[in-house]
């Protein structure tokens, strides 16, 4: 194994923990930053670094190349309206932006993974060097679910792996097992904001991770921000995925969500179909 390894970061914390964890293992760390999207500060913590703009593949590819590396992650957000308005790319990323015909999440990180391996770099698991972040089962908060909720709880849960499946997003909102919105592309703050304004305060939000999702890239993720949106519109209860999903910051979270009366549950399903909360 060498000890360098690649990052092609986007927004968040993500890329910053991650940088840390690997080099605590040895490795060098060598970063290409989105401009909009990474923070400047992880200019600092790389061994090496280069700025890219979005599509911009063969500045990545070159840049990895010329550092010697031969292992990269997918790490952090990229604002996924930006392809409608603010892509930059360069002829490696056209070539492969023509190339494929669904432009979802899923199929452009596999098409651009692919691109990377074929010029003999291995993509690796997002999560590599930071199992600890993974969710957690069961209830997190001081209140725990009641018997109409956990039955929402388990309504999401289908509805949300169903709506993944199609690679459209990894949230739904609901109440009353109906379907108040779904994420798509504007991402899930945006889902829980048009959600919860039609929970009327007893909004159930559900996120998973899609059926066929590549461990890789794009997990979904919580942090305090989700917490924060859910007060906005007092939804009441937030359900996640055991170890498919991120959390991030676990104890100001589950804090967050306690001072604010909100319910956090690490919730499974087995291979019979069983949903566990």
């Amino acid at each position: 194994m060498s000890d360098k390894i690649g990052i092609i970061a986007g927004g968040g914390q993500f890329p910053h923990l991650f940088c840390q964890a690997a080099k605590k293992e040895g490795r060098k760390v060598f970063i290409a930053g989105h401009k909009g999207e990474t923070a400047s500060d992880m200019e600092e913590l790389a061994d090496g670094f280069c700025w890219v703009k979005l599509g911009q593949l063969g500045k990545i590819l070159k840049f990895f190349k010329d550092e010697g590396v031969v292992e990269a992650v997918f790490l952090g957000t990229i604002t996924k309206t930006r392809i409608f308005r603010d892509i930059f790319p360069d002829l490696r990323g056209l070539t492969l932006w023509n190339k494929i015909d669904i432009k979802q999440d899923d199929a452009i990180l596999r098409a651009i993974a692919a691109e990377l391996e074929k010029d003999g770099i291995k993509v690796l698991e997002s999560t590599s060097y930071l199992q600890d972040l993974l969710f957690p089962q069961g209830v997190l908060t001081k209140k725990k679910p009641d018997a109409n909720q956990k039955n929402d709880i388990r309504f999401g849960f289908r509805m949300a792996k169903a709506i993944g499946d199609l690679d459209i997003g990894q949230c739904v909102v609901v109440r009353d097992q109906t379907v108040l919105a779904v994420e798509a592309i504007e991402g899930t703050d945006a889902a829980i904001r048009r959600g919860g304004a039609l929970g009327h305060e007893m909004a159930v939000v559900v996120k998973v991770r899609k059926p066929d999702q590549d461990f890789r890239f794009d997990l979904p993720a919580i942090g305090l921000q989700t917490i924060e949106t859910m007060k906005e519109v007092k939804a009441k209860v937030l359900a996640v995925e055991k170890g498919q999903s991120l959390l991030f910051d676990a104890e100001m979270v589950i804090a967050a969500a306690d001072k604010a009366g909100i319910i956090v549950v690490g919730v499974s399903q087995d291979a019979a179909g069983t949903i566990s909360i």
